[in-house]
């Protein structure tokens, strides 16, 4: 019998398509919000964040492209399916990141020679605490998401959305900071704390992405259930060459396994199904080829 989680499609707003519309509605009313802010205080924080958020926005609509390519099923030209589209998408969010790191510097750097005031501070911080909590709120529900579902390209939207958040929460401290002492060179430094935020999520996504369009091996853990399973099949005498990697959120498993001699090919048959239907148990949405040998063969 299949695992009723495994097999059953999951609702919409429990869907990587789902999830990927929610961001993109938060982060537009994010967007909004804090460019508003910015038009109201002036503050070169707010404005950097709100450009944070654009970039966001962008991230997660190509995001939400990459998981419908990803979801489309092999055909004549894609033998092995369209995973990787969002491990692609996943790598193009992180360059947007790393553009957008570049700007809100230059930015700051420019506010800092100009020195420009900062006005109605209290309305710029209601403004950035709403942010807050929609941000963190629309991440977390996003993360969850990607994680059940595997998803790279929504789990880069929601990290985005995570840095996003932190780096509100440091504009919040500027302006705080600026109302408190009259200063207003703590908003420009803030600004640079948030574009070194994020540059550092850029580094991390465009790294993660990268790594499977590469062809990265599956992580210790996954391939540790992988191997216990072969070893743990008393018709397996032995087993070899385990290759894995990843697209998307689909698994690749390929293994060469060593059966006694004498065993038919239905029995080796049957044992691969028994195999197979384990890790997958495991490890959903894998994709696993396995080689039989007889044992003793040296081909």
């Amino acid at each position: 019998m299949k695992n009723r989680a495994v097999s059953e499609k999951p609702g919409f707003f429990r869907s990587k398509e789902g999830g990927s519309v929610v961001a993109i509605v938060a982060t537009t009313v994010l967007i909004i919000m804090k460019m508003v802010g910015s038009l109201l205080t002036g503050s070169i924080g707010l404005r950097a964040d709100a450009i944070h958020s654009i970039i966001d926005l962008s991230g997660a609509v190509i995001g939400l492209v990459g998981i419908k390519i990803a979801a489309r099923p092999a055909d004549q030209g894609h033998a092995f399916g369209h995973g990787k589209a969002e491990n692609l998408a996943g790598a193009i969010i992180g360059v947007f990141i790393f553009l957008a790191a570049c700007f809100i510097a230059y930015e700051a750097i420019d506010r800092l020679i100009s020195a420009t005031p900062i006005q109605m501070i209290a309305a710029g911080i209601y403004i950035t605490v709403g942010a807050i909590v929609i941000n963190l709120l629309a991440a977390w529900y996003g993360l969850r998401i990607a994680r059940a579902t595997d998803s790279a390209a929504l789990e880069a939207t929601s990290h985005d959305l995570l840095a996003d958040s932190l780096s509100s929460v440091a504009v919040l401290a500027g302006l705080v900071i600026v109302a408190i002492t009259g200063n207003h060179i703590f908003d420009t430094i803030v600004a640079l704390a948030v574009s070194l935020i994020i540059f550092r999520t850029a580094v991390i996504t465009v790294s993660q992405s990268i790594g499977s369009l590469m062809d990265k091996r599956l992580p210790q853990h996954e391939e540790e259930i992988i191997t216990r399973h072969l070893a743990e099949c008393s018709d397996v005498v032995g087993f070899h060459a385990l290759r894995t990697r990843k697209a998307g959120s689909e698994r690749h498993i390929d293994v060469h396994v060593t059966v006694p001699s004498e065993f038919t090919v239905s029995r080796a048959h049957e044992i691969c199904d028994q195999l197979e239907e384990k890790i997958k148990h495991n490890l959903p949405n894998s994709r696993i080829t396995i080689h039989v040998e007889p044992h003793g063969y040296h081909g």
